[in-house]
């Protein structure tokens, strides 16, 4: 049976990218894309929504303003930033951050974790 539909952004390469297909594996409908735009787009349209994913550079500071835009659409639908860096410092629009230094098994269980209500550690800090 499956889950919730997850939205995933992410400014990686779809072809090398290989966390929506973890996320399938632990029963999710991933909804993935490239243009942030197309997210926003997107995140109106959808029946349902379990959470959304975005997988950014921490260079990269725009996703926290889409994060904030993602956030006005819908409030209760929870927001994950995923890095391979440490992000110390979450916005309060964000929800957790989950690292992708470790195997992308991992990543895929934690975010399960969070969203199912297990615990798990996870970087929440707010700036």
């Amino acid at each position: 049976m499956k889950h919730e539909t997850i939205l995933y952004l992410s400014d990686h390469e779809a072809s090398c990218d290989s966390v929506p297909a973890e996320l399938e594996a632990k029963g999710y409908e991933v909804v993935s894309t490239d243009s942030s735009t197309q997210g926003v787009a997107m995140l109106y349209i959808m029946h349902s929504v379990a959470a959304v994913l975005l997988h950014y550079r921490v260079e990269d500071r725009t996703w926290f303003k889409l994060a904030q835009s993602l956030r006005a659409i819908r409030p209760g639908v929870p927001i994950i930033l995923l890095s391979r860096d440490p992000i110390l410092c979450l916005p309060p629009w964000v929800d957790a951050f989950v690292g992708t230094q470790q195997p992308l098994e991992e990543v895929a269980s934690a975010v399960h974790s969070l969203l199912t209500g297990e615990r798990f550690e996870v970087h929440s800090a707010q700036c």
